[in-house]
């Protein structure tokens, strides 16, 4: 039997680890990212919620013969199965229940999935995998060529988080305790990566340091990983990041200094104290300000993400993230408008919000008014503008640099929008 795994757009790590797993099981089993291959058994794997309304993905499970969709959009899967065609829904960690799906065909008595009988959503109890170490992924040819903010993949070392950040699916779809892969199962990993001519690993999990993570945080172990994948690499392709700034010091800045490309990129969200403690980030401006400076006398680079538009951020909140921004003097700015991921706590927030008092749907009556965007669209453009004058070498914005920004505020809106439009349809599973 021909199982085919898709990956629109990107290969995700989690669609190589199960690619791997039918493999080893004995399958006739192919990856790809293109919407145009089907199998006897098609495993569809999605990875953002604004893909359950892409019209491609959606005539390409109607017309598959056997589907079943995974990925972090499983964790409301009555949105999926009511948006899709399809047969099944894993609902959390897929590798040890994949082959069942292929070989049984039916999903009553396989944990973590959920299934439509008798039009209404079944759903069997998930079971965590204890052990990430895993078989060897499967690892397509292309793979070497794909690009993700400069890595051709992102490579998973350990699941879980200790934060509550209520815009983050993370913590619930892989849990609030650590689980991290061996040492020596990730570096037979990128080493096959390296023969079959992928060059540029990123390390991934949520935050990198938590790597090894035994109820406090195991800097020699997350510094011997950095170490051993750089020999194997070289510094030059090896990326750290997504970082918490209360999990960084001086000799963890060193390491990714000496093991790296040199950068860091903090989740910063927001220069409001308020919006902080209302995302439940468990930091503040000072301690982001801290762990940035301190980044940069360890001769680290620093990106900052930001997120605006988010419930009740005021103009003095926003004003707080530009003063922010000019004290920190990061070397890249990322910004998002606040997106509530179905299954966060965000989501119900949103919900239970008027529309008149969501910055989504509020028209820019300032400076951008001319451009039609609404208040956090036009926040979300600006503060793209601001961030490349306070970089430490400023950079002048010329037509075709805003031209961009204002389109990626526009889509970035547009996207957000339609998940709120999914949110409004299956009100009742998100509250």
């Amino acid at each position: 039997m021909k199982t085919t795994i898709v990956s629109p757009r990107i290969y995700t790590y989690g669609s190589l680890v199960l690619g791997g797993v039918l493999r080893d099981r004995g399958h006739c089993v192919s990856i790809t990212r293109d919407l145009r291959s089907r199998g006897e058994v098609t495993l569809l794997s999605l990875f953002s919620t604004s893909q359950l309304l892409d019209p491609d993905v959606r005539g390409f499970a109607r017309g598959s013969q056997r589907i079943y969709v995974g990925g972090p959009v499983g964790l409301v899967p009555e949105i999926v199965l009511g948006e899709l065609e399809v047969d099944g829904v894993v609902m959390g960690e897929g590798e040890e229940i994949a082959a069942d799906l292929v070989e049984r065909g039916a999903c009553t008595d396989i944990p973590g999935v959920a299934f439509c009988q008798g039009g209404e959503v079944v759903k069997t109890e998930p079971i965590p995998v204890s052990d990430l170490d895993h078989v060897m992924p499967l690892i397509p040819e292309d793979l070497k060529s794909q690009n993700i903010r400069g890595a051709n993949v992102y490579i998973e070392t350990h699941r879980g988080c200790l934060g509550g950040c209520t815009f983050c699916q993370v913590p619930r779809f892989f849990g609030r305790s650590i689980r991290s892969r061996s040492l020596d199962n990730i570096l037979g990993e990128v080493r096959e990566m390296k023969r079959m001519g992928v060059s540029r690993v990123a390390v991934s999990g949520g935050t990198g340091t938590l790597f090894g993570y035994g109820g406090t945080v195991n800097k020699k172990a997350f510094i011997d990983l950095l170490e051993a994948l750089a020999g194997i690499l070289g510094p030059r392709n090896l990326s750290v990041p997504d970082m918490r700034v209360d999990f960084v010091d001086e000799e963890i800045l060193e390491a990714v200094r000496r093991y790296t490309v040199g950068w860091v990129f903090f989740g910063i969200e927001s220069g409001s104290e308020e919006i902080l403690k209302a995302m439940k980030k468990g930091t503040t401006p000072e301690k982001n300000l801290e762990a940035v400076e301190l980044a940069h006398r360890c001769g680290v680079k620093v990106g900052g993400s930001f997120i605006v538009g988010y419930p009740g951020e005021t103009e003095e909140d926003y004003q707080a993230t530009l003063d922010f921004m000019e004290e920190a003097v990061l070397d890249d700015v990322f910004c998002s408008v606040a997106e509530p991921i179905p299954g966060t706590p965000l989501a119900s927030l949103v919900l239970d919000l008027p529309r008149e008092d969501n910055l989504l749907y509020q028209e820019e009556t300032g400076d951008y008014r001319p451009l039609q965007l609404s208040a956090a669209e036009a926040r979300c453009f600006d503060l793209l503008l601001h961030g490349m004058s306070c970089r430490p070498v400023p950079r002048i914005v010329d037509e075709g640099t805003y031209s961009a920004f204002l389109e990626e505020a526009r889509v970035q809106g547009r996207d957000v929008r339609r998940v709120m439009e999914l949110l409004e349809k299956y009100r009742e599973h998100i509250v």
